[in-house]
This record gives C-alpha cells, structure tokens and sequence, in this order.
C-alpha cells in the first residue's frame, strides 16, 4: 500500500471557557486528505481542492497537511517522497478546526502507510507541527479531530489528553458569517494575565460545561458556556456577534459563542429542529456579511481511513 485517504472531522476549540482546553468534533463536515509515497522520487507536492482551496499554500513547508506528513515520516526514518491531496470542506480562518483537520489527516495518513496508525503519540505530535505553521502548538482542534467527541487537554508538550463523556441527543448549530479571522490574528488580542476573580470564573465555567455535556444538562449549559476571557476581545471582531448570538438564544438554544478563534459561532440545541431554527435566525443577523450555516451532532468518530 503507498496510498492512503483519510476524512478527518471538523471542531470547535475552546468550546466557550475551555480556552485552549476543550475541543469537540463535528459531525458531518471535514477534510479529505490523501498521501501517496512515490518511490520515483523528485520533490515533494501538495494539490489542493475545495474550500478556498486558492487560498491555501501549495508549498509542501507551508502546507499543514505536508508538514504534518513529513514530520511523521521523519520521526519514522522513512525519505520516500510525498505527494499530498486535500479536499477542503472546512473554511480558511473560519474557527471551525480547517488547519488542525488537514494536519491531522497528513499525519495520520502517513502513519498508516509505514504502519504505525495505532502510535497516537507520533501522529499526535506531527499534527503539531503541522498546526503549529498555522496556529500554534494547541490541540484543542487536534484532539478531537483525531478521536472524536469531547477532548480535555491535560498537556500541549508532550501531548496529553483525555476523551470526556458525551450525553447523546444534544445538536449544534454553527454559524459562519463571510469574513476571515485568522487564529494568530485573534490570540495577538488576547492578554497574558487575567485577574484571579477572572480566572476562578472561568475555571468554575469549563468544569461545569464539561459536565452539562456529560449529564445533558440543559439548564446547567445555560448558566455555564459563559466565556469571560476570550469572547470579550474577540467579539469585536465579528460584526454581528451580539444579534447573532440574541437570536440564536430566542429561538431556544440553552448557550451560543464564538467556535474557536472564530468567525464561527456555534450554539448548543436540545433537537435538531431548535439547532435549526437557530441557524437560521443566526443567518438572519448575519446577513449584511452573508454566511453559511452547519447543523450537526458532536462528531463521535474521529479521522479515518476512507
């Protein structure tokens, strides 16, 4: 086998207080990526196709798909020369885990063409690198992209996470309005030090939001997707945000907020017909911008082989 293609899930990082703590997968919406060793040899190469593809460096050291592969196939000893397609689905800047999905699938893709699929921490640590072109070295994207589901990061270096528990039936509604808000741009306003009444808040609220996603407490989601570090500076980067996130919670979502570095917005739902009606009214805000819309389940199954 010299050919391998992977679909790799959509995220949403942060997911409110969890700032560069929790992640949660996408159903429905993701990458496709393709990695084929070519024994003939020559340069490397990168194809892109999709979502802004024309906006997406085909350079392989600029490309996160590529450097992810090559990162994994340098941490196995292999040279083979790589040749990298990638279908996007997910937007460029859109804050819906684009960098980390394509990272992921480079890495994972490689791993299962020298074998090492189940060796979690080297494709974990080659996604890395390839986010970290990008955005950074988080994996609140990368987490759940890989796994699935509900992700707890316990450690960036050397990478450390556990899969949280997920009560079923709860659907999200997912909101990106046309304009591009790229991760580094949106950490540049981010401050290195928050008050301690700040932080005791914002810890209060990760830990019950973990928990309203285990128990499916409505209520509780309510009262604690409540972001006071984050969504506060970032917010004034999304023209619209406040009407966006008013609709969404009068047509009955228990919480809205920004979906990583954003412009996503996401809002949790009961059912798939409030999760709906939530889109829409958000759409509605957003329609000086134009947007589009994604109303899904937390993607259980992580990256896979297609």
């Amino acid at each position: 086998m010299n050919r391998v293609s992977v679909f790799v899930p959509g995220s949403i990082g942060n997911v409110g207080p969890g700032f560069d703590v929790l992640g949660l997968a996408i159903d429905g919406i993701g990458d496709i990526v393709t990695v084929e060793l070519d024994a003939a040899g020559g340069e490397d190469r990168v194809e892109m196709r999709g979502v802004h593809a024309e906006r997406i460096p085909t350079e392989p050291s600029k490309n996160t798909a590529s450097i992810a592969a090559r990162s994994l196939l340098r941490a196995k000893g292999e040279n083979a020369v790589l040749r990298v397609t990638i279908e996007k689905q997910l937007p460029l800047a859109g804050g819906m885990g684009g960098s980390a999905a394509s990272s992921v699938g480079g890495a994972l893709a490689a791993a299962m063409l020298l074998g090492f699929e189940r060796d979690t921490r080297s494709v974990l640590e080659a996604a890395l690198d390839g986010e970290a072109a990008v955005a950074g070295r988080h994996l609140d994207n990368i987490g759940p992209s890989l796994f699935g589901g509900l992700v707890c990061v316990v450690t960036n270096d050397p990478p450390d996470m556990v899969r949280l528990p997920l009560a079923e039936g709860w659907w999200l509604a997912l909101v990106t309005p046309f304009i591009s808000v790229e991760t580094k741009a949106a950490r540049k306003v981010l401050p290195d030090m928050v008050d301690r009444a700040t932080f005791v808040a914002q810890m209060a609220s990760t830990t019950a939001t973990a928990h309203a996603f285990a128990t499916g407490d409505g209520e509780l989601m309510r009262r604690a997707l409540v972001d006071r570090f984050a969504e506060p500076r970032r917010s004034a980067m999304i023209p619209g945000f406040a009407a966006a996130r008013k609709a969404a919670l009068h047509e009955g979502a228990f919480a809205c907020t920004i979906s990583g570095a954003g412009p996503t917005l996401f809002a949790v739902a009961r059912s798939e017909g409030v999760a709906r009606a939530a889109a829409g009214a958000m759409q509605l805000a957003f329609a000086p911008l134009g947007s589009s819309a994604h109303v899904a389940q937390a993607g259980l199954t992580g990256a896979r082989a297609i």
